[in-house]
């Protein structure tokens, strides 16, 4: 990799847990297909290689083995779900999820942000939309596409808790342990992910990417 790809794959290393609160501003450019899967943009006088990570099919059938395992969980007359997603990122994730359900359940999202003018998150999150609905005594479980640092995650389960909801457990999509930096882990885990900038099935740069409906990963930026 030549310097000046890695002084752009550089400036991508950032919290990815808040999809939609993307500081990068939005970019216009064609979408051209060469090879297998590869994708390649270009922004000005970048180019930007996007490589497949998991396919689609792969996708489909984790999401499937998740709402089973979680329909199971939370069968019974007595349990009351109220399945929150983490806006943007997360609507894909969670329309397949909540389809492949056996159990009824309560859809509700949430918004967060937790960059301001930085490119990487501090910790301090805003709640830019708030739940509808209140979960108190209600089985919550909160669906994330993906979880790096933790620390978003970690302040909207605390930030949860405090509203004494009967349960309260997280599934994600992805999970990216190299850049864990707080004690949280998810109850249902998608796919364990490298340390590396994924995009698809959600999961965006710069608004980008989120159609594609696969994951895959930015493997340079030639500038």
């Amino acid at each position: 990799m030549s310097g000046r790809s890695a002084v752009g794959l550089a400036r991508l290393v950032r919290d990815q847990e808040v999809a939609g609160s993307n500081p990068v501003a939005p970019i216009c450019f064609p979408d051209l297909f060469s090879g297998a899967g590869v994708l390649k943009v270009t922004e000005n006088n970048a180019a930007i290689t996007l490589k497949p990570l998991i396919s689609q099919v792969e996708i489909k059938q984790r999401v499937r083995e998740l709402a089973k395992e979680i329909s199971r969980d939370y069968a019974g007359a007595n349990r009351d779900l109220v399945v929150v997603g983490i806006l943007k990122g997360a609507w894909i994730f969670l329309a397949d999820l909540v389809r492949e359900l056996t159990v009824p359940a309560k859809i509700d999202f949430m918004t967060v942000s937790s960059y301001g003018a930085s490119t990487k998150s501090l910790g301090v999150v805003k709640i830019i939309l708030d739940l509808k609905c209140s979960i108190a005594g209600k089985d919550v479980l909160v669906v994330e596409d993906i979880i790096d640092t933790g620390l978003t995650l970690k302040y909207i389960i605390e930030n949860l808790s405090l509203r004494h909801p009967r349960s309260l457990k997280l599934c994600v999509l992805l999970d990216k342990p190299a850049r864990r930096q707080v004690k949280i882990e998810p109850d249902y885990r998608g796919f364990v992910v490298p340390d590396c900038f994924v995009v698809g099935y959600g999961v965006d740069f710069a608004e980008r990417f989120r159609h594609l409906p696969y994951i895959g990963y930015i493997e340079e930026i030639k500038e």
